[in-house]
């Protein structure tokens, strides 16, 4: 894992955090910043794993941009992002309630 896929990770983790929490299980800006950063990493590092893509270091030290790994962390981040606010969301509001 380099710096550059992991800041890619959170800021597309962040994002989708803030998406999702445009619902109505949203937690407030920072908690669905802090909750789409770590959803971001985690299922950006599962799909980078899963799809063997090389990392972001690697393919600068070979001189090469790497698209499908610049988009596996993005979409993966994103994606992580907006589970992870929503879920944590759905649990918050339904603790509430009771």
């Amino acid at each position: 894992m380099d710096i550059m896929t992991l800041i890619i990770q959170i800021i597309s983790g962040v994002v989708g955090g803030n998406v999702a929490g445009l619902s109505k299980e949203g937690m407030g800006p920072t908690l669905n910043s802090v909750a789409g950063a770590i959803g971001g990493v985690l299922l950006g590092q599962v799909l980078a794993h899963l799809t063997g893509d090389q990392s972001l270091a690697e393919a600068g030290a070979a001189g090469t941009l790497d698209i499908p790994a610049i988009i596996s962390s993005v979409i993966g981040g994103g994606a992580g992002g907006a589970v992870l606010t929503w879920v944590a969301g759905f649990i918050k509001s339904k603790m509430q309630t009771h």
